[in-house]
């Protein structure tokens, strides 16, 4: 059963994800940007990280469904859960082009989200773990909001809602998975800015897109939080 599930799950992936190439390729700048970003476009134009018309994005996509699908199997929560990977994928895709997370896709997956949450914690009877959703979404929003109002040039507002959303996702399995998100996603950002500036790809006063770092790290808890927190409390 849990195999059926999987296999499902990754092709409806790999259907969703054609729908989020559309979404990342054809957002814009409409909302304010951040000051690093507006400088590139003055000088020609958006970062060339991605390409939206090659493969990548669906096949991330389906490879996240899947994921989710071998860590949920059937519970009733897992169509929420497959609404954030959609979401979040879209989000960090256009985050690297645009170093913008974009309201219009952040909101609906948040909204989304949690209503089918909230239909999973009414067929399961599992109202507490929703309560700790609650909790570690506004844990999430918190955390990062002290950050961005110290160093707002640091950290945009926008991964202050985005912490919001995936506080959320990790509060539902446990409030540990929040820390262990957010830790991991800064760790993953340090280590890869650390390798850049060591190979000369970066300066130090250059900043990368922080979204998908939060996603890398929130996904890591969500899949392998479990051994983690183990050890870690061993």
């Amino acid at each position: 059963m849990t195999a059926l599930v999987v296999v499902g799950c990754g092709l409806l992936g790999l259907a969703v994800g054609g729908l989020v190439s559309v979404v990342a390729e054809t957002a814009s700048a409409d909302e304010p940007l951040h000051p690093r970003m507006r400088r590139r476009l003055a000088a020609g134009g958006p970062p060339a990280l991605v390409s939206y018309r090659s493969p990548w994005l669906p096949l991330l996509t389906g490879a996240v469904f899947a994921a989710l699908a071998a860590r949920f199997g059937a519970d009733a929560a897992l169509p929420a859960f497959l609404v954030l990977g959609a979401g979040a994928v879209a989000i960090s895709a256009i985050d690297l082009r645009l170093f913008l997370i974009p309201n219009h896709v952040l909101y609906p997956t948040l909204v989304a989200m949690a209503g089918l949450l909230a239909l999973a914690a009414a067929i399961d009877g599992r109202w507490s773990d929703l309560g700790r959703a609650g909790v570690g979404g506004a844990a999430g929003f918190g955390a990062m909001l002290v950050i961005h109002l110290v160093n707002p040039a640091g950290l945009g507002f926008g991964d202050v809602r985005l912490a919001a959303l995936l506080g959320a996702a990790l509060g539902w399995i446990s409030l540990g998975r929040v820390v262990l998100g957010l830790f991991a996603g800064f760790l993953a950002a340090a280590l890869l800015g650390v390798v850049l500036m060591a190979a000369g790809r970066k300066q130090g006063q250059d900043s990368l897109p922080f979204g998908p770092f939060l996603v890398a790290g929130a996904l890591v808890a969500i899949l392998a939080g479990g051994p983690v927190l183990e050890w870690y409390a061993g």
